[in-house]
């Protein structure tokens, strides 16, 4: 899978669900489903980088309440029109804001959401916005709150490095050319979350561990 080739789908909003589905190799609409399956009716939910809304849908699906966030107004709008064709019962469910992680500390108060799920956007930030993101996310949570990150990361073994690095080139290759961007895989990102004071629940591994789910927990203080 390539994030890279992933920024070029978001250029066309209507084929980026399909473009998705094709780089996991059909596994994305599971992983959507997983982190659904970890979440109860009536809860509020924070999805950080909702993009075409496939994730908010499955999940106001199940009777949650969502507020999805995105810095792409094309993105946004194929995600209104999805909850449009939805119809009225998910459409209602489901809240959308132009919004980039990054501003979080001006756009939610403390303890105000039961979850907060993201799928394939930390990739998109340095170090650092990772950092920040994941203070806000124990900020903005309530105790007991739960945090659901689906996402690439870099493979534990150097054999597994180089193997996806050579399966994954001739997606760079070509994203490169079409955007001048490159790729970011997380490496430590598991570390990362548990250093903002969350306690790690579960880890689901998909496509040879290259994508995970994290799901982790608030605590009732941070360290």
């Amino acid at each position: 899978m390539s994030y890279v080739y992933m920024k070029v789908l978001e250029t066309a909003p209507e084929r980026y669900d399909r473009g998705m589905e094709l780089l996991t190799l059909g596994r994305w609409r599971r992983v959507h489903q997983d982190m659904a399956d970890r979440l109860e009716p009536g809860q509020e939910a924070l999805e950080l980088g909702c993009g075409t809304g496939a994730l908010a849908v499955a999940l106001a699906r199940k009777g949650i309440r969502v507020t999805g966030v995105d810095i792409a107004p094309l993105m946004l709008s194929q995600a209104g029109q999805r909850l449009r064709d939805e119809g009225p019962d998910v459409q209602r469910q489901v809240t959308l804001r132009e919004l980039g992680a990054v501003d979080l500390d001006t756009a939610f108060g403390a303890e105000v959401f039961d979850a907060i799920v993201s799928s394939l956007m930390f990739s998109e930030l340095s170090d650092d916005e990772i950092g920040y993101v994941l203070a806000e996310c124990w900020r903005i949570l309530r105790p007991g709150g739960r945090l659901l990150v689906a996402d690439e990361v870099l493979p534990d073994s150097t054999l597994g490095k180089i193997g996806t690095f050579l399966l994954r080139l001739p997606f760079a290759l070509l994203a490169f050319v079409l955007t001048q961007n490159t790729t970011h895989r997380i490496a430590g990102l598991r570390p990362k979350i548990e250093e903002a004071g969350f306690l790690m629940l579960e880890e689901h591994r998909y496509l040879a561990g290259t994508l995970r789910l994290f799901v982790a927990e608030k605590g009732e203080a941070r360290r």
